[in-house]
């Protein structure tokens, strides 16, 4: 997804050139989404109609469906908020914004006064024609990026998104030499940014899991785009180091101390959601015989502070299509025919 904003003063004909732009991407086959800031209040509902009253009775969401489909929200979301839920709606190649000028996106400007680090480029809305707006376009497929704390380069090394951001649009740097970020992910509202290596570790977590149900019963036959809410409470403490150990057939394989972290937590958690025992110190999984990538006949092992742990066939599914995905995450280079973890406080 690629952002791009159109900002200036009132009246220099900021809509008629947002509107531009927009026939223009359209017309090239993008699926294009589109945000309209204003300092005014902005009513999507008239007046003494059901949605109305619905929001006069104090509903701070109101959601109409009939032919078009539109939300009325009561209070003011942060713009990355918003760019983050266009995401869940569908896979739009460019979203372009109309305002937010104080915003750290690419920015075509239709004042001089407006004019920041941001700007991409300016025009006269009044007087551009055709091949100006092409050009445009072509600036906004060239230099728009994605929400700026979700920009990783480098292979993970380079994860500085305001410096990526920066870099794209001086044109020093194509968003296809950006890391394939497969996940995205906001904590209270907030964008939180995945490199190359976590985006993935997660999306195979969650296909590891999602892969033990039942998906037929709900209607699923193909795995697209997931889409996950976890509720948590505030109060959760966050996850200290610990010591983890991974063999594969019988090898051990190295890990440095960011992807040993990563690993030893998701062990921990998985095991505490299955509550085996209190005050667990130790953890060791043994997942064998297990062949061309096939779990169906494989068998595991699980211990907690040395001692056995009996689960039942619906958790070891679930234990074993987790734990392979997160050994498939770290790029195996041989065929896995065994896997053990320890874990230790």
């Amino acid at each position: 997804m690629k952002i791009a904003s159109v900002v200036g003063k009132k009246n220099t004909g900021k809509t008629s050139l947002t509107v531009k732009i927009i026939n223009e991407l359209t017309k090239r086959g993008y699926n294009v989404a589109s945000i309209k800031h204003s300092h005014h209040s902005i009513e999507m509902d008239k007046e003494n109609t059901d949605t109305w009253k619905h929001k006069q009775a104090g509903a701070n969401l109101v959601v109409g469906v009939g032919s078009t489909t539109f939300f009325n929200a009561r209070k003011e979301h942060d713009l990355n908020r918003i760019l983050y839920l266009l995401k869940h709606f569908d896979d739009f190649d460019f979203v372009i914004i109309e305002g937010y000028k104080s915003y750290n996106y690419p920015k075509i400007i239709t004042s001089p006064n407006v004019r920041d680090e941001y700007t991409i480029a300016e025009v006269d809305s009044f007087t551009i024609d055709d091949k100006g707006v092409s050009e445009l376009a072509d600036l906004i497929e060239n230099r728009g990026h994605d929400i700026v704390d979700t920009l990783f380069a480098n292979n993970c090394g380079f994860n500085n998104g305001e410096t990526i951001a920066k870099e794209i649009r001086e044109g020093n740097l194509s968003v296809d030499e950006l890391d394939d970020v497969h996940s995205y992910l906001s904590i209270d509202e907030h964008v939180v940014g995945l490199n190359r290596f976590v985006s993935d570790y997660l999306k195979q977590n969650i296909i590891g899991v999602i892969n033990t149900l039942n998906l037929e019963e709900y209607n699923v036959e193909n795995i697209g785009k997931i889409e996950l809410v976890v509720p948590n409470s505030p109060t959760s403490q966050k996850n200290e180091d610990s010591e983890c150990s991974i063999l594969i057939n019988k090898k051990s394989l190295y890990i440095n101390k960011f992807t040993k972290n990563i690993v030893s937590n998701s062990i921990k958690a998985m095991i505490k959601s299955i509550k085996t025992e209190d005050n667990v110190k130790s953890i060791f999984i043994q997942i064998s015989d297990i062949a061309n990538g096939e779990l169906e006949n494989s068998n595991i092992i699980l211990k907690t502070n040395d001692h056995d742990v009996e689960i039942n066939e619906f958790t070891s599914g679930i234990l074993k299509e987790t734990i392979y995905a997160i050994i498939n995450s770290l790029h195996i280079d041989e065929e896995i025919s065994e896997i053990e973890i320890k874990v230790a406080d």
